[in-house]
């Protein structure tokens, strides 16, 4: 992934409506993976609407900081 806030925007702008999958660490060695489709990027936050068989709700929002700071992993398939 690219090492500041506006490539990081970038490269999610170039994706919006892909397949996604979004690794979160949870903390000390937990991790919950997530997929679902990108849906939008706003200033500071991109949305990712959810896969509904997995998951109890059908959006998430994650910061391009957490991608910076290695809080969230972001993977396009």
């Amino acid at each position: 992934m690219p090492d500041n806030i506006s490539d990081i925007r970038s490269l999610l702008d170039e994706r919006v409506g892909t397949e996604i999958k979004v690794t979160v660490q949870m903390g000390r060695k937990k991790k919950k993976e997530r997929r679902g489709i990108l849906q939008e990027t706003y200033r500071s936050v991109f949305v990712v609407n959810l896969d509904q068989d997995e998951n109890n709700f059908e959006r998430a929002s994650f910061s391009y900081r957490d991608i910076l700071t290695d809080t969230v992993a972001v993977e396009f398939e």
